[in-house]
């Protein structure tokens, strides 16, 4: 099997990540933060390691300001409905996913009011002054992508960030698809908030996100209940994690994001964005030299794009995933739940055959995928 599916999540994990989740089951099936014994305790302070080196690792405020969910979807959710549930505006890029474009539609009801700046690629200066352009007076939060799920287009979030921090705008950054390949620093990017999946670059597992609140940043809590601290309290606690975390943690999911963040730090950030672009840039000069094949994106790079790609040929984007899929291929077709990206680059109807390598992606793997797309190609 080839898989080239690694936007929507990494499959191969380290074994690290493994034995991790194997002890979590085995050693950890207990509640952390709710009993006085010792394995309980134990695990709180493996839970504590892990908050502390995922803020290190992003340049965040400290373990306390590192908070789970289920998934980065609701990671923003919490973010986006405290503050704009009551309207306002909001500027988002225009290659947004659907886990931020369906909160702000909701709220759109409600009154919020949304602008759309374009992210132009390769062109940064022009992207920061769209971005300026689209802000008023009314504006409460800015919302960037920092890179795109669908085409890999990197806007300049860290710029985005001081302009909002020079319009005292709050600003939201959804690291789905980079966090794990790119240097992302909170403190130095003045970053608000942060969020990301366990399950994509940081290869952890499936059901569990991550919101990273600047200090002293207070929202509203999406959800209500049981925390293990301040149990009297009839309120919520004011203070963050447990603000934020009613309910039993992931557990194993994140003991196993501690190993996969500290194999991502040991490896290098850049090391790995440079292998896994090295491995597309192969397959994006044999797709260009195809007639049958339409790419949409300059050649990538690590400067300018994440490592994901997009084509179509003249079959449906559905109909090459199941030739692929035939040939046990693991790619992506469709939107990829970016409406607002495909409308963008004019493949709304149609979608597009999406692939994303990883840091375990090999040479072989790769002229592998372009032996068999070339079959595909001539044969069908």
């Amino acid at each position: 099997m080839i898989y080239l599916d690694n936007s929507a999540t990494s499959f191969i994990k380290p074994s690290s990540v493994k034995n991790a989740m194997l002890e979590a089951v085995n050693k950890y099936s207990v509640n952390p933060g709710r009993g006085n014994y010792k394995l309980s305790l134990e695990l709180s302070e493996k839970i504590y390691e892990t908050r502390n080196n995922i803020s290190e690792f992003f340049g965040g405020y400290g373990a306390e300001n590192v908070v789970f969910f289920a998934s980065c979807t609701v990671a923003i959710n919490q973010v986006i409905f405290s503050l704009l549930g009551d309207g306002g505006h909001v500027v988002v890029s225009d290659l947004e996913h659907n886990a931020v474009m369906r909160p702000l539609y909701k709220l759109r009801e409600k009154g919020l009011k949304i602008s759309f700046a374009e992210v132009c690629e390769k062109d940064k200066d022009k992207t920061l002054d769209n971005f300026r352009k689209a802000i008023n007076k009314d504006t409460k939060l800015i919302v960037c992508t920092a890179g795109s799920n669908v085409f890999g287009i990197r806007p300049p979030f860290e710029r985005i960030a001081a302009l909002a921090n020079l319009y005292g705008i709050k600003i939201l950054v959804d690291a789905s698809q980079a966090a794990g390949i790119i240097d992302i620093n909170m403190r130095e990017s003045g970053i608000d908030y942060l969020c990301f999946p366990a399950h994509k670059g940081l290869y952890g597992i499936m059901g569990l996100g991550v919101l990273m609140i600047k200090e002293g940043e207070t929202l509203t809590p999406l959800v209500y209940g049981g925390t293990g601290v301040e149990s009297i309290s009839e309120s919520q606690p004011l203070l963050p994690p447990e603000r934020y975390e009613s309910g039993t943690l992931n557990v194993p999911g994140i003991i196993a994001l501690n190993e996969g963040v500290k194999f991502v730090k040991s490896k290098g950030v850049f090391r790995i964005h440079k292998w896994e672009t090295e491995r597309l840039k192969e397959i994006y000069y044999y797709l260009k030299g195809n007639k049958r094949v339409k790419l949409y994106t300059d050649i990538p790079d690590t400067e300018n794009y994440l490592p994901v790609l997009s084509f179509n040929t003249d079959f449906p984007s559905e109909r090459m995933a199941e030739l692929y899929g035939e040939k046990g291929v693991c790619i992506r077709s469709g939107l990829h739940c970016a409406p607002v990206a495909h409308k963008k680059y004019g493949t709304l109807n149609v979608g597009t055959v999406r692939i994303s390598p990883s840091a375990f992606t090999s040479v072989n793997d790769v002229r592998e995928f372009i032996r068999i797309t070339g079959q595909i190609l001539k044969l069908n």
